[in-house]
């Protein structure tokens, strides 16, 4: 690509967050993949690599795409119960946004380090990303993934029966993007 910026969404990628159970009754809890379906990703680029990125999650895109585990499936009506559970929890009207930016990039092995600040809940904290790129040839590919401890942030996670089962405190965050050389 030519251009001195690229801007990277949900239409080329996927951003998921896949959380656990914890407490005395965490076997009859769900470990959940879901699924931030509006995100916005803008990569400064100069010379032969990035020197800025900007990542944007809307955290009402916030979508519960399976869990697995606990004592049966998790229906349609029970994903919308979740859905509003961590909606309140991350208290998404005071917060309507995720943001993480970073102005320092190093080049790695196998793709970039990026440190910089991660903004959940209104709270900012340094973090550091390994970003693995891939050249498929016509098209790139990127990946990350990462442990966020949501009380670090402020967010209480979310719990059931007086804290005998309750979502786990980490969250692991996903990301994978391809995009053809020539967007």
């Amino acid at each position: 690509m030519s251009s001195t910026s690229w801007t990277l969404d949900a239409s080329v990628g996927q951003l998921l967050l896949h959380t656990g159970v914890a407490g005395r009754a965490a076997r009859l809890g769900h470990d959940l993949t879901i699924a931030m379906n509006a995100w916005k990703a803008e990569v400064s680029w100069a010379g032969n690599g990035p020197t800025a990125m900007e990542l944007t999650v809307e955290v009402s895109s916030f979508k519960v795409l399976k869990g697995t585990g606990g004592v049966k499936s998790l229906s349609g009506p029970e994903k919308a119960i979740v859905r509003s559970n961590a909606l309140g929890a991350l208290d998404v009207k005071r917060y309507p946004t995720i943001g993480f930016e970073s102005n320092d990039i190093e080049k790695t092995n196998d793709g970039y380090r990026l440190t910089g600040s991660l903004d959940i809940h209104g709270t900012t904290k340094p973090r550091t990303i390994d970003l693995h790129t891939e050249d498929l040839g016509d098209a790139w590919r990127v990946s990350c993934e990462s442990v966020i401890r949501q009380t670090e942030f402020g967010v209480k996670p979310y719990s059931l029966f007086m804290g005998s089962l309750k979502v786990a405190d980490d969250v692991t965050m996903s990301f994978s993007a391809s995009w053809a050389k020539d967007d």
